[in-house]
């Protein structure tokens, strides 16, 4: 696949005053798939990809930056994050743009919400709170406080968070990375920590996780990705180091059939690795600045399977790349 030469990207989507900051596709109900952005401006983008023009855009934030966005999994439900201090649920159902309900984080960082489904109509949600090194956790859409995790040790501010719920054993548990280059497993039934190790000498900007073989990987201001797994006992290891050309990631991805990472680099390109032995597989250039997020489709069309990365540049790249590969994109 290196031999190939890098694709162009199949077309891109204008039209926010502030850079993307998050990515999330809708692709699961109806015939039009979309693809939520939010921008450094507070607007929350809802692209059509048929047309490649956007249906709605929200103003949700009070003008601050919008730094996550997703779908809860029943009736058109939008969630976002902006540095306003506040998630919101938003209702689009029938054409609305409708604020239902919103809930302070306390937090202004950078940290992103995570978002795990645990019922028909229940969903825990983790974000960075008040204090500098605290995760809260809340059920939806009661909002009712499920628990805070505070680490003994001090390791800085919660950088970032990932949800997930193990195949067997207990549950759910949260992956957390720290501004010291710590990342700690928690479990959250038991408020406790289960293992702990330094993956990064700075901050640790990004993680990301794959339930299925229990790995995952994180990057940081560094000119490399670590990538480390969870043993039976739910120690973390760290696994290999990928060494990346030049510093920063702002995201990573995993192709949900896990066969594809994505990485948002901070020298202006998406970089494409296969997951299995993190071997590089392009480099995708066509941005003018930082890509800040990168996000793979869930379309049922094989054709219709695409990656996006959104940039600093305000500018929202779309490639259709290694559609020969069989799975979900």
């Amino acid at each position: 696949m290196m031999s190939r030469s890098a694709p162009s990207p199949i077309y891109t989507l204008r039209g926010s005053s502030g850079p993307f900051n998050t990515l999330h596709f809708f692709c699961d109900r109806g015939d039009t798939p979309l693809l939520f952005s939010g921008s450094g401006k507070g607007a929350i983008h809802v692209w059509n990809l048929i047309n490649r023009r956007p249906e709605r855009i929200i103003q949700g934030h009070s003008g601050s930056s919008v730094i996550w966005i997703n779908t809860l999994p029943w009736e058109d439900t939008l969630i976002s994050q902006g540095r306003d201090m506040k998630v919101c649920l938003w209702d689009l159902s029938q054409g609305r743009s409708e604020l239902l309900d919103s809930l302070s984080t306390g937090s202004v960082g950078f940290c992103q919400c995570s978002l795990l489904e645990t019922g028909q109509r229940s969903c825990l949600l983790a974000f960075a709170g008040q204090d500098t090194e605290e995760i809260k956790i809340v059920e939806l859409p009661s909002k009712s406080i499920v628990c805070s995790l505070v680490p003994d040790l001090k390791l800085g501010m919660v950088m970032c968070v990932k949800l997930w719920q193990p195949q067997s054993g207990p549950g759910p548990l949260l992956l957390a990375g720290y501004e010291d280059g710590s990342l700690l497993l928690w479990d959250i039934t038991q408020r406790s920590k289960l293992s702990q190790t330094k993956v990064h000498l700075e901050p640790v900007m990004c993680l990301t996780f794959d339930p299925e073989s229990l790995r995952g990987i994180s990057a940081s201001s560094e000119k490399k990705l670590s990538s480390w797994v969870l043993d039976e006992q739910n120690n973390l290891q760290l696994q290999d180091n990928v060494m990346l050309t030049n510093p920063g990631v702002s995201q990573l991805s995993i192709r949900k059939d896990g066969k594809l990472l994505a990485s948002a680099g901070w020298d202006h390109r998406v970089r494409i690795f296969s997951w299995k032995k993190l071997r590089p597989l392009a480099v995708l250039q066509y941005h003018s600045d930082m890509v800040l997020s990168v996000a793979f489709s869930n379309h049922k069309d094989p054709r219709q399977r695409l990656l996006a990365a959104g940039s600093k540049d305000q500018r929202i790249s779309l490639w259709s790349i290694f559609s020969e590969v069989p799975g979900t994109c």
